[in-house]
């Protein structure tokens, strides 16, 4: 029981924790472009991307992190858009599908997608080329049950997947030179 002279101390939030509800200025870098955008503390980098950037490539699908649709990469590693505050994005770089071209040459695993029809609907297609990127950059990719594996997180409803492995496939023995 506390003595009733006893004065108790409280510690002074920190700037994070008093940020919003308002809108709040954030600096992302995506792709490359610095961006300052007005957001709500509490919008995903998903919602940022696509309704206030215009970056419309990240798919929503389950909106719950299980499907992989909205996979980019921030600071080159995977991650799902849908579960990650843009304001934990400052300061970080963000690549989205519509980052991974130089100008109008597709990267190699867009190329692949292409040629190995990865794709049926193309809902999923750019998380999964995302996903497929890093896995080989992670060096998860020296079997089928290993690229099936590091790609499970990204669930194609058209199971395109046997094409997928197969453009990962060619990819990796490109980069290997195989």
């Amino acid at each position: 029981m506390a003595d009733k002279g006893a004065s108790l101390s409280v510690a002074k939030p920190s700037a994070l924790e008093i940020r919003g509800p308002d809108g709040v200025q954030m600096d992302l870098v995506v792709n490359g472009v610095s961006r300052v955008l007005y957001l709500e503390p509490r919008v995903s980098l998903l919602d940022a991307l696509r309704e206030h950037m215009a970056l419309t490539g990240t798919k929503k699908g389950c909106d719950q992190g299980t499907c992989g649709a909205c996979t980019v990469w921030v600071d080159g590693r995977r991650v799902l858009a849908c579960l990650t505050l843009a304001i934990t994005c400052e300061g970080r770089d963000v690549t989205t599908i519509e980052g991974l071209a130089e100008g109008d040459e597709l990267h190699p695993m867009q190329r692949a997608f292409l040629e190995h029809d990865a794709l049926q609907c193309g809902y999923c297609t750019p998380g999964q080329i995302m996903s497929a990127v890093a896995l080989l950059n992670e060096g998860h990719a020296e079997t089928d049950r290993e690229i099936a594996e590091w790609m499970s997180g990204n669930i194609c409803r058209c199971a395109a997947y046997p094409h997928i492995r197969s453009a990962i496939r060619e990819v990796r023995n490109r980069k290997t030179g195989q």
